[in-house]
């Protein structure tokens, strides 16, 4: 574990395990890297380096009162790939995170990039407009910043429940893994996590997403209840040259932690071939 400092002076907290072809992980919102660590085990376990940052606001990073944005998230990550001297990197991106990854290439070229993987990610774009009349409506985020202002404890504890499908008739809730997201949430700052909102739900990915030139996993729920597959990993299979898209029955958003079997097992084979 480390830190690395940006030109702004906020502190990137990172964890670094294993030896061997680097794969590197960007979480969602408003996790840290430790929702990253059933993949972390499984990979360091067998044969890879594995990295994973708090984004910063998340986490043991600084917390910044500016910077919140998509473009600094992408350019922390290449600040901490250029200080670690990581090339032929795996870049694994969920939810938020896949915005990051997607922004950095966009920004950064795949230089230092073998491959990429987005999970339940954001990309293309998240809300509803005239060139997106299948995004999800401002409404439905500004209830998020609505519920974040007003009790974020609260607020981030049923998140929780359609994050994992746990909402689901049958659903095998599991009490602790609800702790442990709350926990994550709450070590984000509140303005980091207010102002990463507008990010998550209103960047567009289409030019980023066009730089796109390696081999690039997209792995999504069926039934993802926060970013709805329809209207995200289908249309970027079909933007992305070199995509292979993976579409699991009936997964939820949090499918590293509900489907971690067989994602650690996909995640695996695609960073190996």
């Amino acid at each position: 574990m480390g830190t690395v400092q940006m030109k702004d002076g906020t502190s990137i907290f990172y964890k670094d395990w294993g030896a061997g072809p680097a794969v590197v992980f960007s979480h969602g919102w408003p996790l840290n890297a430790d929702a990253w660590e059933d993949q972390l085990y499984y990979l360091a376990s067998n044969g890879f380096r594995v990295i994973a940052h708090d984004r910063r606001g998340h986490g043991r990073s600084g917390q910044p009162w500016n910077g919140n944005d998509m473009d600094t998230y992408a350019d922390d990550l290449a600040s901490l790939l250029d200080t670690l001297d990581i090339t032929d990197a795996v870049l694994v991106g969920h939810s938020t995170g896949g915005g990051e990854v997607t922004r950095y290439i966009g920004r950064h070229g795949t230089a230092r990039v073998r491959k990429a993987v987005l999970v339940s990610a954001i990309p293309p774009v998240m809300i509803k407009s005239p060139a997106n009349p299948a995004g999800t409506p401002i409404e439905a985020f500004d209830a998020i910043r609505a519920g974040v202002l007003a009790d974020r404890a609260q607020y981030y504890r049923d998140l929780s429940l359609p994050f994992y499908g746990y909402n689901r008739p049958g659903a095998q809730v599991s009490e602790g893994v609800r702790d442990a997201f709350w926990s994550m949430c709450m070590m984000a700052g509140l303005k980091a996590a207010y102002d990463c909102i507008r990010q998550f739900s209103e960047q567009d990915f289409h030019a980023d997403l066009a730089r796109f030139d390696v081999p690039t996993l997209i792995v999504h729920g069926a039934d993802d209840q926060i970013v709805p597959v329809e209207d995200s990993a289908r249309l970027t299979a079909k933007l992305v040259r070199q995509a292979t898209l993976k579409i699991y029955p009936a997964a939820p958003h949090g499918l590293p932690t509900t489907h971690k079997t067989r994602f650690n097992a996909d995640l695996a084979a695609f960073a190996q071939a």
